[in-house]
């Protein structure tokens, strides 16, 4: 079954990404699983960095900020996504420190109307040797900027 890929609403800031929902996804109720969400948040930024050149390919990193771990996972769900087919992912940052990030995202349809789900995702860069948190690069922080939301501003 093919799907066409309707236009992305304009977003005013961060990156909207369509991934699929397989089959696989689904619960037994032909709902997308709770579970999911969290992979389908990850196949998305997995592949904002990469076409920034930051990834994780055959066994080596491109940039060490690819070593980041997961703090928090924060998830709020509206309406069910019902069946196979892409779905929108709008992710931005919130926060990007010295060693740490937190990620804002929501899922909606592909016009941008219903909202499926919504939440946070805060991460830390840790060092390989040690496990500790570290610096992230300034090839980070350039793909970063493309994703920071702007502050508000006040009148």
């Amino acid at each position: 079954m093919s799907h066409a890929i309707v236009d992305q609403p304009a977003v005013e800031f961060g990156h909207v990404a369509h991934v699929a929902v397989h089959f696989d996804d689904l619960d037994a109720f032909g709902l997308l699983h709770n579970a999911r969400y969290a992979v389908l948040l990850e196949r998305a930024l997995t592949g904002y960095w990469a076409e920034h050149g930051v990834s994780f390919q055959g066994g080596r990193h491109s940039a060490p900020d690819v070593f980041h771990a997961v703090r928090e996972f924060t998830i709020s769900y509206r309406t069910p996504v019902t069946g196979t087919g892409p779905v929108a992912v709008h992710f931005w940052l919130d926060h990007f420190g010295t060693s740490s990030a937190r990620y804002a995202y929501r899922f909606q349809a592909l016009d941008g109307g219903t909202v499926h789900a919504e939440g946070t995702r805060a991460i830390v860069r840790l060092d390989p040797a040690t496990l500790r948190p570290t610096p992230w690069t300034d090839t980070a922080r350039a793909v970063a900027a493309t994703l920071l939301r702007p502050a508000p501003t006040s009148a």
